[in-house]
């Protein structure tokens, strides 16, 4: 979804204020920043606290006349404020020998003993499951959600820029952030509102959609989608709080005493309640930490609210800044409910503090709590993934009943601007262009198609040489009840026509029934997964890969028909059957051979494989989250497990099929959060093929001579370089997320992350299947990894430039194999956060 953030160039906002606004930064006698300063307006609990580089900003709906600057060592300074907003404040502290009683002065490694600030945090661990919702056995609540993004650091020098000439008046109208200072201009806003229910003892939560307004682009589950994965819900007292796939340490955790200083700053009544004020900061740079402060009851220890703020040093990419408030309402003298949850990010390329960028800032408010009234067990396992734009997009009269917060005036007038904007063709260009880079087709609405995908335009392998490819397929819209899709391909060097054609339908929203089936005519690079779905249409990238390790010439060449059926009774659990005719053969005889025996030929010999298959397929995702309602979905999340089922019965005789045999094939894949360790990922996966089969329908350990790191694949085998008809894989790749890099001083500021991977693979080849496929042995070593388990280690940098990954590859064992490549070199690049 990087067209969204481009659009943010393009549109415009209306104008807001507060009552007191300041920023600027703090220094000390030699004109260096003061780190961590405390800010506040006088005879007020409303503060903060400077960034790693002295600066703050704060602003306020009350007027205040005096603002207090203190920090350890220094006397504390008192600045009188003339006017409402003042900005570009530069404070210098001066030192002092005495310290005054009767000001708190916070700054420095705090210490872990003795410290009433780690004696309340340890009250608040004790306390936190009876705290909130988890009080109670079931509970529900209304929630409403509005997530806007804006242009901001806005200036001349951008408004004169000629990719907007002919839109200036985008520009008329600019507002000021409360929590940065600078200004914005807000250009699209998405509303939901939705009931949530959940049980604590079943532990099962869901949230359902009643309403979903959006400015200006009909085709927006892409927005929505990326939205969602973006701002994930979240709760202060885990240990971790998950935000852009990185998981920060909570202030509120069990190990934040070794992450954060703590100090004890103020007590004073909230809403009635005698509450204590908590300043944390981190103890150490570049981790995934935060600043802010919290006021706590005394009595409950329950947060009243909380503010954190992402340290600027901290190894997130594309984020500048992070900062994040949570209000609780007190029901009653022991229950303290979440009531608003207000979160901005400010996404940029650089993070200095001039350089431009996108605010994405979502408010989440909730009310009308319910608790211990129990619904049955099946509520929670039917419908979990539903978005039918149909149903849930509301009127103005519905946001006017539920809006549990009134939208301001930048709000407001987001949904007439943007309709206007649309209809400025510049602006529509500019639209056009974003749309085909970010999703590789050219869109012919009047026809309802789609040319491309412009990615796949060129390719280059042994047996085609340099090779061109176009695609079509329909597209009515993202909900499409059926599409048709297609593409032509054409090999200078075999001088010979490729095509494929496929087609699906979905016949039942409930079970989502659809049907499926094609025909595919082309050169494939098989081979590169143990356990792949029957994609008629898909091809990896091997197959057309630039640039190999050693000659990439072991290409089939493949004419593929398949059909299947299915269906999706409960959420997330998808059953599948279907049929298979291939017919194979190789791209490259006189390197690559598939030659088996077979008596029934002349010679004795064969060289090609005509094969029926049928197929069962069972697939189970447990926590996925989709978006839409057509034949095709959109994943919102990527932190699931998928478990796969699947089981193939070759049948001879059926339109000349060759062999009889039985496949049974299973894999587990899971990523793992490892608090504030980074992300491990695992792959398990099992198969046995019963019966004597060519080498073409054997299963082949996946090699990779591409220069590209690709998961699930052994980076240092050649294609075909170990054959099975039994086997059991494993592949651990762990990223620390720059865990362990943040420690070294030297390499610390480059915000680079380390990444570990260990592959193993043991399987197994039946002297029947060595002795039916003997005459491919000259060209293709019959090799299962039998004697030993094959393993391969790896050691990679990511984070280079912020785009670029690098890994460095050992191979552990069958060092003797021919050509055997001991050690590689493979990367990627990417946009992560």
């Amino acid at each position: 979804m990087k067209k969204i953030f481009f659009l943010f160039l393009f549109i415009i906002s209306y104008l807001g204020s507060s009552q007191s606004k300041v920023g600027g930064i703090v220094l000390d006698g030699f004109g260096e920043p003061v780190a961590f300063a405390n800010v506040l307006f006088k005879n007020s609990t409303e503060g903060t606290i400077t960034n790693d580089n002295g600066r703050f900003y704060m602003e306020s709906d009350n007027t205040y006349e005096t603002l207090i600057v203190s920090f350890l060592g220094f006397k504390t300074q008192e600045i009188q404020l003339s006017q409402k907003v003042t900005y570009e404040m530069e404070i210098k502290m001066e030192d002092e020998t005495e310290q005054l009683n009767e000001v708190i002065l916070i700054s420095g490694k705090q210490s872990k003993k003795n410290n009433p600030a780690v004696e309340i945090l340890k009250k608040i661990w004790a306390k936190k499951r009876e705290n909130g919702v988890r009080k109670f056995n079931q509970y529900a609540f209304n929630k409403y959600e509005k997530i806007e993004f804006d242009l901001n650091t806005i200036d001349s020098a951008l408004m004169k820029k000629k990719i907007f000439k002919g839109l200036e008046f985008v520009f008329d109208d600019l507002d000021t952030s409360r929590i940065t200072g600078k200004t914005y201009l807000p250009i699209f806003l998405n509303e939901t509102f939705s009931t949530v229910k959940g049980d604590n003892i079943l532990n099962e939560e869901k949230e359902k959609i009643l309403g979903n307004k959006n400015s200006g682009f009909d085709n927006n589950q892409a927005i929505l989608a990326f939205v969602s994965d973006l701002y994930q819900d979240y709760d202060i007292y885990d240990n971790y709080l998950k935000f852009f796939d990185k998981s920060f340490t909570s202030p509120l955790s069990r190990t934040g005493v070794d992450t954060y200083n703590y100090a004890l700053r103020d007590s004073a009544f909230v809403d009635n309640k005698w509450c204590y004020n908590i300043v944390y900061y981190p103890r150490r740079k570049n981790e995934l930490t935060f600043k802010g402060d919290f006021w706590v009851n005394d009595s409950t220890y329950a947060i009243k609210n909380i503010n954190l703020e992402v340290t600027k040093s901290a190894n997130i990419n594309w984020v500048k800044e992070i900062y994040i408030e949570q209000e609780f309402d007190v029901v009653n003298d022991s229950i303290f409910l979440l009531k608003r949850d207000y979160m901005l990010s400010d996404f940029s390329f650089q993070k200095k503090e001039e350089s431009r960028g996108v605010y994405g800032k979502r408010t989440t408010v909730y009310d009308n709590y319910e608790f211990d009234k129990e619904l049955p067990k099946e509520y929670y396992k039917v419908d979990k993934n539903p978005f039918d734009p149909a149903t849930i997009v509301k009127d103005d009269s519905f946001w006017k009943e539920n809006r549990l917060e009134d939208l301001n005036k930048d709000e407001t007038g987001i949904y007439k601007l943007l309709d206007t904007l649309k209809t400025v063709p510049k602006f529509k260009s500019y639209y056009n262009v974003v749309s085909i880079l970010g999703s590789g087709y050219v869109e012919i609405d009047k026809w309802n198609l789609d040319i491309g995908s412009v990615y796949d335009v060129f390719g280059y392998n042994d047996a085609e040489g340099a090779r061109v490819r176009a695609g079509l397929r329909t597209y009515f819209g993202e909900n499409d009840p059926w599409r048709l899709e297609g593409y032509m391909a054409y090999g200078f060097a075999d001088q010979k026509v490729k095509h494929g054609l496929a087609g699906k339908v979905l016949l039942d929203k409930k079970s989502r029934l659809i049907i499926s089936g094609g025909n595919r005519r082309d050169i494939e690079q098989l081979g590169v997964s143990l356990t792949a779905t029957n994609d008629v249409l898909g091809r990896s990238i091997a197959s057309s890969s630039l640039l190999t390790v050693g000659a990439n010439n072991r290409l089939t060449n493949i004419n593929l028909s398949a059909f299947n059926v299915e269906m999706e009774p409960l959420t997330n659990f998808r059953i599948g059957v279907g049929g298979t005719f291939r017919t194979l053969s190789s791209a490259l005889p006189q390197d690559f051979s598939l030659d088996y025996i077979n008596p029934n030929t002349v010679s004795g010999v064969a060289s090609e494989i005509e094969q029926f298959d049928f197929q069962t397929i069972i697939i189970y995702t447990p926590g996925k989250r989709t978006i839409g309602y057509g034949v095709e979905r959109r994943d919102i999340n990527d932190s699931y497990s998928t478990i796969l089922l699947k089981y193939t019965k070759g049948i001879d005789g059926i339109w000349g099929s060759d062999f009889d045999y039985d496949k049974l094939q299973f894999s587990y894949s899971q990523p793992w959060q490892v608090g504030g360790f980074g992300r491990l990922t695992s792959t398990v996966e099992l198969g046995k093929t019963f019966g004597e089969v060519p080498l073409g329908l054997l299963s082949v350990v996946p090699g990779n001579q591409t220069f590209f790191s690709n998961y699930g694949t052994f980076p240092n085998l050649d294609f075909y370089e170990f054959v099975t008809d039994t086997y059991a894989s494993v592949h651990l790749e762990h990223n620390f997320n720059g865990r362990l890099f943040s420690r070294i001083p030297l390499i610390r500021k480059l915000n680079l992350r380390e990444i570990i991977g260990l592959r193993g693979v043991w399987g197994d080849l039946s002297d029947e299947n060595l002795a039916l496929n003997a005459p491919a042995a000259g060209t293709t070593p019959l090799q299962a990894p039998s004697d030993k388990i094959y393993y391969e280690y790896s050691f990679g940098i990511g984070n280079i430039f912020k785009i670029f990954r690098i890994d460095f590859n050992f191979r552990g064992n069958y060092l003797d194999n021919p050509d055997a490549r001991k050690f590689g070199v493979t990367g990627t690049f990417g946009f992560n956060f």
